[in-house]
């Protein structure tokens, strides 16, 4: 089995708005997209998204593999927050990728970069 992603937030909204390099477009083009179930909220709880952005994320979620939350996340998530000062969604995030044995695909380097066991890169570096 080829390698695994689970795409934060941040990537998803450059690549529905043209921002994402050509590199990451084209490696999220030849996945099976997964996200976490915090991707998800994040992307739709802003009160300013356009109906036209909204739509396109939409489509874009119904692609996706959705990550719930379960005893091990929860509990390595704990961790996570125990040992690092990192907000609960990046933290809920980071445990999802860990747990699941995903490469996370986030621009949020200071969030993610010193986490140990998170494999981790960043768009701009593909």
């Amino acid at each position: 089995m080829g390698k695994r992603y689970l795409i934060d937030s941040n990537v998803i909204i450059d690549f529905c708005n043209g921002k994402l390099n050509l590199g990451c477009k084209n490696l999220l083009v030849n996945i099976e997209p997964e996200i976490s179930i915090i991707t998800q909220i994040e992307l739709f709880a802003s009160k300013n998204i356009s109906q036209d952005e909204y739509a396109l994320l939409q489509k874009f979620v119904m692609m996706c593999f959705i990550h719930s939350l379960n005893t091990d996340l929860v509990n390595t998530t704990i961790e996570i927050r125990q040992n690092y000062k990192t907000k609960l969604p990046d933290a809920i995030i980071a445990s999802t990728a860990i747990c699941k044995e995903l490469i996370l695909i986030s621009s949020n380097t200071s969030d993610f970069k010193n986490i140990r066991g998170l494999h981790f890169i960043n768009p701009n570096d593909i």
